[in-house]
């Protein structure tokens, strides 16, 4: 996927004017925070669980080379095999060794963020090597030469119309306006993909330290036929997946499915713990994971370690209110929302990527419904602060914090300013009682109307609330000192 970043501010303004995109993501708003919401309050115990997974993860982020290693272990002792992967370039290459050892020229995969990161169906189509998608929303996509939008529900930017059309184009069929029929279409056009296929490439939701298992969660089976089906399984994944024992594995599945989509449960919840054995009736002759680092190891010890607390839930992009706006493409990577506005500038660069820190309200809303507790406000502040450091932000941006800075720091001159600007703000708006454009600031007169200000500044009308605060105290302790006498 190409790196569209620098491009945040002319890929929003399409998106808000897309009349589909913007009905399809009407029902993002109607759908996931409601869910998480009904689910949440039927568990009491869920801020708790919260506070257990946020505890959970920093000690596993202190320790996780030593975890890395027992779940490395653990995959040898049951016939796997684990590669250390620095970069998406290593990763993509260890993969395609994989599938040249088994002279594989189609492979199946479940869906993976991880793959979308590396960049891995465009590697193993140059090689010789046809990647077919297998998760409905995925699957959609690849026919539509299209990208993810979202990390759990990767076409919620298309209507039943799109995929109607794309499944017209590609499978030759008449078009249909019934979710049942076009489910049947894909389901059949996918079974003789899970047959002919020589490897499959699932991702992980967790890496198990004490028993070196995997486990995907799904809610359509995909991934089920996907691992167990071909004669390889691949399981490409991220360093900080690893968590120490099937116990602490299922309190982050509690966690991740009510925070995700609203459910107590997935539908699928499918551990694999290395090949076949005898006696087993099914399952790959060979197990390989792939361990991805692609900058993560650098955030360890950093301010952005919390980042890799990160269970991949969704909810800070569901309850934001600039993805719900302009959609997840916007971001220009592969990582949206809040959550990619702190991940993608660690992996693709500030440089690349400063918008995103400061596409936020800032209001909190993500890190209030995170299933593992991260700041991400604070994150994207740091990254705020970077970007100051290197000079990136424009020099509009840096004369104004500078001329602020100059008046913050001298009170009476700050005052004087406030009055000033008062004023003249109130003879702008005259007797209209908004104001349609102010100099310098197009960016936010464009799209709505200032009210015009009450005639006092802040600090006179906190002045006042104090002195009046302050009055009535004295009128309490007065009267308390009189029923005592």
């Amino acid at each position: 996927m190409q790196i569209n970043s620098p491009h945040f501010k002319e890929n929003a303004r399409i998106a808000l004017e897309d009349v589909n995109l913007q009905r399809a993501l009407g029902n993002l708003k109607a759908g996931f925070p409601q869910k998480r919401a009904i689910a949440v309050s039927r568990l009491p115990e869920f801020d708790a669980l919260r506070d257990q997974g946020r505890d959970l993860k920093n000690h596993i982020l202190e320790n996780l080379d030593l975890y890395l290693e027992q779940f490395e272990s653990r995959v040898v002792e049951s016939g796997g095999h684990v590669h250390w992967c620095r970069t998406s370039d290593d990763a993509c290459q260890t993969i395609l060794d994989i599938c040249r050892q088994v002279d594989a020229r189609t492979v199946t995969k479940g869906k993976s963020m991880v793959s979308e990161e590396i960049n891995l169906n465009e590697y193993l189509e140059k090689n010789g090597v046809r990647p077919v998608e297998t998760d409905l929303g995925e699957y959609i996509l690849q026919l539509r030469g299209d990208h993810p939008s979202h990390i759990i529900a990767p076409a919620i930017h298309l209507n039943l119309e799109d995929v109607s059309e794309a499944f017209h184009q590609h499978h030759h069929r008449p078009k249909s306006d019934d979710p049942a029929v076009l489910m049947r279409e894909a389901r059949e056009m996918l079974r003789r993909q899970f047959v002919a296929a020589d490897v499959g490439i699932t991702g992980a939701n967790f890496l198990v330290a004490e028993t070196g298992s995997t486990i995907i969660v799904t809610n359509e089976g995909n991934g089920d036929l996907t691992q167990t089906l071909p004669k390889t399984h691949i399981v490409v994944t991220s360093i900080e997946k690893v968590v120490p024992t099937l116990e602490d594995m299922t309190l982050f599945l509690r966690l991740l499915a009510r925070s995700a989509t609203g459910q107590e449960f997935t539908v699928y919840n499918s551990l694999s713990t290395g090949p076949r054995r005898p006696g087993d009736r099914d399952g790959p002759e060979n197990f390989h994971v792939v361990l991805v680092d692609n900058g993560r190891s650098d955030m360890i010890g950093s301010e952005f370690q919390e980042m890799l607390r990160c269970i991949r839930c969704s909810a800070c992009m569901n309850h934001c209110p600039v993805y719900g706006a302009v959609g997840g493409h916007s971001y220009g990577w592969v990582y949206p929302g809040p959550m990619g506005s702190v991940l993608t500038p660690q992996m693709v660069g500030i440089e690349q990527a400063a918008l995103l820190p400061n596409a936020s309200t800032f209001c909190g809303k993500c890190e209030e419904v995170c299933p593992v507790r991260i700041p991400l406000p604070k994150l994207m502040r740091h990254w705020r602060e970077k970007e100051f450091e290197k000079h990136l932000t424009p020099r509009t941006v840096r004369f104004g914090l500078g001329g602020w800075a100059f008046f913050a720091k001298r009170p009476a001159a700050y005052r004087l300013l406030s009055r000033l600007s008062n004023a003249a703000l109130r003879l702008m708006a005259r007797k209209k009682g908004r104001i349609r454009k102010i100099p310098l600031a197009g960016s936010w007169t464009d799209w709505r109307d200032m009210p015009a200000p009450t005639g006092r500044t802040f600090m006179q009308q906190w002045n006042e609330k104090q002195r009046g605060e302050t009055a009535m105290s004295q009128v309490e302790t007065a009267m308390n000192r009189e029923e005592k006498a």
